[in-house]
């Protein structure tokens, strides 16, 4: 069955893709991945195959080569249009070609061509690509192949020339005509504690007394329904750490593959502090397109991603402190603030915006954030608060460099927090505006809590400001290290940081040492963290060091081929071209002159399908055809209609009763759990970070009114410090798995009571200790 929706190939016609295999080698926390594409020609006439596949925009993809009935073809890095053209003169000639690039306008979308796949031929298209894999908050490493690639909102002034113009045909997993196959080699010299994975695994072996390799593959039969991910835990991570790797010999001297390259790893020990005046004017941007209204995952009773959004803006604005600004946007194909401009944080317009936000629906169409952005950054600023803007996004969109060039130009004047939600997420969308902007991003899948990274966020937006962040290095004579990666201005409690140097000069002896410094200073504090390594240089063969650095490099200055300024252009090219990382100005192309036969007539274009995944919301798209593409990309495909609508099962159903719906609902999300009765607790409290003592919090408490209030243990006291200590309890005793998604409201909680509760204080935390029965430490509320 072909979604009538994609491109419309004959259903007779086969596809020539017929498996991808995946060797996946990770050796501390960057990741080597060989990638094969096999191809084959089962029609009568020559074809030519389009496959448009996701990766993640931190991938740095160094080779591709193509096995042509048992002929290696090397493919070589050239700039994008000679590639282009170069690619279309082969073709024309009657030889084999292949063509690997990213797309026009996101650099985590690829595009390989095979041109002229002769009747009965094979291909074997291999891409070779390393990252740095990273670090999650409790010391996981995440690896992601991505596989599923979801629908990009189409702005109507998008380039002709994307990618992901392309209406791919969309099948039934059931008829997806290719396979995946994945061996995995995961190595660390302090020992793999354990591997998780979403899919279902051989089982793990694991080598070495310490457990220090470990080696898994996936199952067979893995469909192409969900991204497959990784999370690998080390025995320790926390370590810092300079590797330098041998450059390559043959290379010229003044590049950077000829002189060796450092790759630096800190965790900088930034104790914890807290800004002695809480400020800051924070803005969400919450994304109500209707590609929101699907499951996170695929799993069984995962929540809606519109739910889960809404779920943790609640839980940041109680967490917001007080004396600061906020507002609020939802976006989709429009938008619309909650505030003419950001407004003081109090309890009534924390309400008034609490209302607003549980009436919120993924019913705004597209997925247009350029303009909010925008209007955004036009607003006048708040003197002494600084801006902090979080955006969740699905991240559908085609328009990534522009959006990511328009918060790189304010990047002055704010930080910007992302959250890419669900799978098929535009990690080079989410990546790139926080990258920009001097934030952080996060990725929410599975089973995932929202609510945990986003507190982590916060916490950060929140913590002073770490100031003179400076890298010094200290090299014996007639050796210097020039700086690969881009300065380094900001830095945040628990993050890792990695750093390329080019070492340049003349290498010691190898028992010679080198020491590296980080030095900053947070609030008047001078701090530093120093790391002494040696200079023996690695040899590895894939100069992967290398790589990383030259990726470092370009995701700073390559803005995409229409948006990256003049000058900079020039050093991406440089960069690409001499370390053989593809860019957006630069492809890979592998032409196979050993076959030459005259083209009789246009080949015949095959696009691989990507698979339907039921709970995904594919764009609804008119049927009137149109011209997509130019040259021998030009398609006659169906044109976008501006507008998201879910087409799952459940949308497709007649309109049930609100009495059915209920119970629908109670079907698929089963009973009250904990973590509800921990969100109720959080939307009672108030902004002043008190709560009433009523119905609401007994509730939450599971007493009755009557016996909490005959229990207070002085009548004279207010109420209300009787019902936070008593909620400062509960969220110790029931929630103390969950400490970090309430840890800032239980610190406005305490500082309220020592406020309000005055001398009383420890009489009443003594009464409720006792009341409740709770094993809480009463220093929990301070001495």
């Amino acid at each position: 069955m072909v979604y009538p929706g994609g491109l419309l190939t004959p259903q007779e016609k086969s596809v020539p893709l017929k498996s991808i295999s995946v060797t996946l080698s990770i050796c501390e926390f960057v990741a080597g991945v060989s990638a094969t594409l096999n191809y084959k020609n089962e029609e009568e006439v020559p074809l030519e195959a389009f496959f448009i596949f996701p990766m993640d925009e931190d991938s740095a993809v160094y080779s591709f080569e193509a096995m042509v009935d048992g002929k290696n073809v090397k493919a070589e890095l050239q700039d994008k249009m000679t590639a282009h053209t170069n690619y279309e003169n082969a073709i024309i000639r009657g030889h084999q070609a292949f063509l690997l690039e990213e797309d026009m306008c996101s650099r985590d979308v690829f595009c390989c061509n095979v041109g002229n796949l002769l009747p009965g031929s094979q291909a074997e298209l291999t891409l070779k690509y390393v990252q740095e894999l990273p670090l999650e908050a409790d010391g996981a490493l995440r690896y992601v192949l991505p596989a599923v690639l979801n629908p990009r909102y189409q702005l109507s002034g998008c380039s002709e020339d994307s990618c992901l113009n392309m209406k791919t045909p969309v099948v039934s997993l059931e008829d997806l005509p290719y396979t995946i196959s994945m061996v995995a080699t995961i190595s660390s010299q302090h020992g793999i504690d354990r591997i998780q994975s979403n899919c279902s695994l051989s089982p793990i072996e694991y080598f070495g007394d310490n457990k220090t390799s470990a080696q898994v593959s996936l199952a067979d039969g893995h469909k192409f329904d969900r991204d497959v991910e990784f999370l690998i835990y080390y025995r320790a991570v926390h370590t810092p750490s300079v590797v330098v790797e041998m450059g390559e010999a043959t290379t010229k001297s003044d590049g950077v593959l000829g002189d060796p390259a450092a790759m630096v790893t800190f965790y900088p020990n930034i104790p914890e502090a807290q800004a002695s005046i809480p400020c800051g004017e924070f803005i969400f941007l919450m994304d109500c397109s209707g590609s929101m209204q699907s499951p996170i995952s695929k799993q069984r009773r995962s929540q809606l991603r519109i739910d889960v959004a809404k779920e943790t803006l609640i839980l940041l604005l109680k967490s917001l402190p007080l004396g600061c600004y906020f507002n609020i946007y939802e976006f989709g194909s429009t938008y619309e603030a909650f505030f003419p401009n950001s407004v003081k944080y109090a309890q009534s317009t924390v309400e008034e915006a609490l209302q607003r936000v549980k009436l919120m629906r993924a019913n705004l169409g597209g997925t247009e954030i350029l303009t909010p952005l925008q209007h955004i950054y036009k607003q006048p600023s708040v003197p002494g608060h600084p801006l902090q803007v979080f955006v969740f996004t699905d991240g559908e969109v085609t328009d990534t460099f522009t959006v990511v060039r328009e918060v790189k130009s304010h990047c002055l004047r704010h930080r910007c927090f992302s959250f890419g939600i669900g799978e098929g997420v535009s990690t080079s969308l989410v990546k790139g505006i926080a990258r920009v902007s001097r934030g952080t991003s996060e990725f929410i899948t599975g089973k995932e809590r929202m609510q945990a990274k986003a507190l982590r966020a916060l916490k950060r937006s929140l913590q002073p400001v770490v100031d003179d962040v400076s890298l010094s290095w200290d090299l014996p004579d007639g050796l210097s290290a020039k700086m690969l990666s881009p300065e380094q201005t900001v830095l945040f409690r628990g993050q890792r940081l990695i750093l390329y140097a080019q070492l340049t000069g003349t290498m010691p002896p190898a028992e010679a040492t080198g020491e590296v410094c980080l030095k900053y200073t947070l609030q008047g504090e001078s701090l530093e963290n120093k790391v002494t390594f040696s200079l023996q240089p690695k040899l590895d063969a894939n100069l992967t060091i290398h790589r990383l650095a030259a990726k470092s490099f370009l995701q700073t200055k390559d803005m995409g081929l229409r948006e990256t300024p003049a000058g900079d252009k020039k050093d991406v090219l440089k960069v690409s071209m001499e370390c053989g990382v593809i860019s957006s100005h630069t492809a890979f192309i592998a032409v196979n002159k050993d076959f030459s036969k005259p083209i009789q007539g246009p080949l015949a274009p095959r696009d691989v399908p990507r698979p339907m995944l039921l709970h995904a919301a594919p764009v609804m798209q008119s049927m009137s055809l149109q011209r997509c593409g130019t040259g021998r990309r030009a398609r006659m495909c169906l044109g976008y209609r501006q507008e998201k609508k879910c087409l799952s099962e459940a949308c497709l159903e007649k309109p049930k009763s609100r009495a059915s719906a209920k119970k629908t609902n109670a079907e698929t999300h089963g009973p009250v759990v904990e973590d509800n009765r921990l969100a109720q607790l959080i939307s009672l409290q108030k902004a002043d970070g008190s709560w009433d003592l009523n119905e609401g919090l007994a509730l939450v408490l599971g007493m009755k009114l009557e016996d909490i209030q005959a229990a207070l243990p002085d009548k004279d006291v207010n109420s209300s410090s009787w019902a936070t200590v008593l909620a400062v309890l509960w969220l110790h005793d029931n929630a103390k798995d969950m400490d970090c998604e309430w840890e800032l409201l239980e610190r406005k909680a305490v500082a309220w009571i020592h406020i309000h509760a005055g001398s009383v204080r420890h009489e009443l935390v003594k009464a409720a200790i006792a009341f409740v029965k709770s094993s809480v430490d009463p220093a929990i509320f301070g001495p």
